[in-house]
């Protein structure tokens, strides 16, 4: 049973009207988005402030121009930009995913990835430094984001071949396929956080409640550089995967070598929910959430559809950075509980329509 809104045969890959304005509505919306969480925090920097923090004026001038530069760039910037990324990340990874599973209940976090890239990420923080010794903690940092992108990685082969046959995926499957691997994922977290020590244990919390706190300027370059990889090879395949929802035997009928497609598209969706899962900790419902409305909206179309995720879930996940980190300052609120409190009850929606439309 396949419940993803299908295209029809003939008009695959057709935006429907408006779709364009969209997606221009969505990047000016993110650049308000930006700007605003630019202002608001502990330090603030009111808005009539900014252009001269931003150096759009020259230099600035008096020592109250010179702490709003010294904020913005040092702290408040590489923080936004990497929080924008890893929604981009998160959310185009859902909708690959998706369109991938031909399932709109695809969800990295929800049905285990980020809990496999978060375990890989763990098994690096408590292992690794034993193995490999304290003279290879400069490279500490690659190998753990290695580490999450292998536990994505095998996550997502093992749950692609069990909900997978015959050309058909079988979304109850899928579902309980997915909700084990993350128990057993999870379970594996438990057995980490028991032998981990008092530093390795406020790592692991840091990866299992997910937080931006860690954000720096070579986590945005690096970040940065996966998607700007990822977008690329995303509007490639685009073309192919509007066939591919149609069926696997209708996809390779119109010339697309669908085992290669499926192949790209698993390291894709492991590296993109690897890398953001490195970053930030699991963070959840970005990647169904954001998909799912922007369908509703411009269509099934993914080359339009994959962009309009990346530019909604940078949205998303900035603005949810900003009330995190201001809701209850000077202390701070892990995103993910507040990506949970957004994203369960669209997840319920989403279930509660289909319904509806399948009957119980």
């Amino acid at each position: 049973m396949t419940v993803i809104a299908l295209p029809r045969r003939g008009r695959a890959g057709a935006p429907r009207p408006g779709a364009g304005l969209t997606l221009a509505v969505l990047g000016t919306v993110l650049i308000a988005a930006m700007a605003l969480a630019m202002t608001v925090g502990a330090a603030g920097i009111p808005l009539s402030r900014l252009p001269a923090a931003l150096g759009l004026f020259g230099e600035p001038t008096g020592a109250e121009a010179t702490r709003d530069q010294l904020v913005l760039w040092s702290i408040r910037m590489p923080r936004i930009l990497t929080a924008a990324i890893v929604g981009s990340l998160l959310a185009a990874a859902g909708a690959l995913m998706q369109g991938l599973f031909r399932n709109p209940l695809a969800d990295p976090a929800l049905v285990g990835v980020s809990s496999g890239g978060a375990f890989g990420a763990a098994a690096s923080i408590v292992f690794l430094e034993h193995v490999l010794g304290p003279h290879l903690r400069g490279i500490q940092e690659y190998l753990l984001a290695f580490a999450a992108f292998a536990g994505s990685l095998v996550t997502t082969i093992v749950l692609y071949r069990i909900a997978s046959r015959s050309g058909r995926t079988s979304i109850a499957l899928f579902l309980l396929a997915g909700l084990a691997i993350a128990a057993i994922a999870n379970a594996g977290l438990g057995v980490l956080v028991f032998v981990a020590d008092d530093r390795q244990l406020r790592d692991i919390t840091f990866w299992m409640l997910g937080s931006l706190s860690g954000a720096n300027w070579a986590k945005t370059a690096s970040t940065g550089t996966v998607l700007l990889v990822a977008l690329l090879v995303l509007l490639r395949i685009s073309g192919r995967l509007d066939l591919l929802v149609l069926g696997e035997t209708e996809a390779f009928h119109s010339g697309v070598d669908v085992e290669r497609l499926k192949r790209i598209s698993i390291i894709l969706v492991s590296a993109m929910a690897g890398v953001a899962v490195a970053v930030t900790g699991v963070v959840g419902f970005v990647g169904i959430v954001v998909p799912h409305l922007l369908r509703l909206v411009i269509g099934p179309s993914h080359r339009l559809l994959l962009p309009a995720s990346a530019c909604l879930g940078a949205v998303m996940l900035v603005v949810a950075d900003t009330v995190a980190r201001t809701i209850v300052a000077p202390a701070e609120m892990p995103i993910g509980i507040l990506t949970a409190a957004i994203g369960a009850p669209f997840f319920l929606a989403i279930l509660l329509r289909q319904r509806k439309v399948v009957g119980p």
